[in-house]
């Protein structure tokens, strides 16, 4: 008798049955507001129904349609509606069905194309599990600890982390741009530097957002230097922060743009974007996949971008984000074990922090386990494991996430009667 790998661990003990909107309906007959999205990946709600139309009808097409064989029509319909919301000028995509795959072409074609060796990575950032996606990882040594040697070429500078520092947030930028051009100096010369990769808000490394200038100070040195700037928007990307691409809350536009996750509500695929003009100097052959831009998927991602502007699905993260870091906010004054409440949109990440101001992963943990039990889903991240955090649907509307909260309160006041 088969079972599944003792290695995967299970961050609720839910069993689906059904999932519709912002709510899973569990085996046990218990209803779930769903405030996980699959890890930011359910952008427009379970099963919504445009979504579910449009892959039930691909599917009576054709299943797969391997893109360097044949092309499909959802795959040219997906990149002219890309086109429509991707940065000016990033106007050629390719096309994979993991965030890991995509963000491993972005590097392959910024050494490529610079014939330069090195990727400079910031502290805290996740980029993937794979072998070269997990090097270019450092949001915690789990995810790459045990499988040395990892790919060569990757340094590491630090990430305006500026609750972490107990600074002000222009103090840690200020602060982190002073190491990077040191680490010029030091590890990796600017003539050896391929790329910059950051994400525009950290995903398990804290739910952090970076910080518009740090963004701008790494654009201006990218410039000076003829470093590509990569912003790995996987997670944050596709509305989750109120803007459609987490890298537009700064003035800034990249050279290459990595996307996956929200994209397709659920479907797998991703996509890097960058100027054709850029994309052609990667070497002939370089870029492909057997299941990359799948058909299904495909015409799941065209749903899902016709229902985000037909429902006003980044508006609404951008109002609904609002609600709810207000609703936490007033939370936190009534919990002490609340360091920092912070995000934009949909990602808001909630750290624990104890009476000495050190991390407290034990009560992150409890906490998360506690709402499960009153009935909302939420994970922990960080690399310190204190941070919980919540990652509603774009769909979710004003009255649940006052459910929403009232749960995460519920579940706070359970861990503090236990203390």
């Amino acid at each position: 008798m088969a079972s599944l790998s003792p290695l995967l661990k299970t961050a609720t003990p839910v069993v689906v049955d059904r999932a519709s909107g912002c709510w899973i309906h569990g085996t046990d007959g218990q209803d779930y507001l769903d405030f996980t999205t699959g890890i930011g990946v359910t952008s427009t709600g379970h099963c919504h129904p445009k979504v579910v139309e449009a892959a039930r009808e691909q599917t009576g097409k054709i299943i797969h349609a391997q893109y360097t064989t044949v092309m499909h029509q959802p795959l040219l319909q997906l990149t002219e509606k890309l086109g429509e919301v991707l940065p000016s000028g990033l106007d050629s995509v390719f096309y994979a069905n993991s965030g890991s795959e995509a963000v491993e072409a972005s590097v392959r074609l910024a050494r490529m194309a610079t014939g330069r060796p090195n990727i400079v990575v910031f502290q805290g950032g996740f980029h993937g599990r794979t072998v070269a996606a997990a090097t270019l990882t450092t949001a915690g040594t789990r995810f790459s600890a045990g499988f040395s040697p990892l790919m060569g070429g990757v340094h590491m500078a630090p990430f305006p982390y500026a609750y972490r520092y107990g600074w002000d947030i222009a103090t840690a930028v200020d602060f982190c741009l002073q190491e990077l051009d040191y680490l010029f100096a030091t590890r990796t010369a600017p003539n050896d530097t391929a790329a910059f990769l950051i994400e525009p808000a950290l995903g398990d490394g804290g739910y952090l957002p970076t910080p518009p200038a740090f963004l701008e100070g790494l654009r201006e040195r990218a410039d000076r230097h003829g470093i590509l700037l990569i912003l790995d928007e996987v997670q944050a990307g596709c509305g989750r922060t109120g803007k459609f691409w987490g890298y537009q809350h700064s003035s800034i536009t990249p050279d290459i743009l990595v996307t996956a996750k929200g994209i397709a509500s659920g479907f797998p695929i991703s996509a890097m974007a960058a100027s054709t003009a850029l994309m052609e100097q990667g070497w002939p052959g370089s870029q492909g996949g057997t299941y990359g831009g799948n058909a299904v998927a495909a015409a799941a991602a065209c749903a899902t971008l016709d229902v985000f502007e037909e429902e006003s699905l980044v508006e609404n993260s951008r109002q609904r984000g609002v609600q709810l870091t207000a609703g936490l906010e007033k939370i936190q004054t009534d919990h002490g074990v609340i360091g920092d409440v912070r995000g934009n949109g949909l990602m808001l990440g909630i750290e624990f922090t104890g009476a000495d101001g050190k991390p407290d992963a034990a009560t992150a943990l409890a906490v998360q386990q506690a709402t499960t039990r009153q009935g909302l889903l939420t994970l922990t991240c960080g690399p310190l494991g204190n941070v919980v955090r919540l990652i509603p649907a774009l769909v979710v509307s004003e009255s649940e996430i006052d459910t929403g909260l009232e749960r995460f309160a519920a579940a706070l006041s359970e861990v503090a009667g236990r203390d």
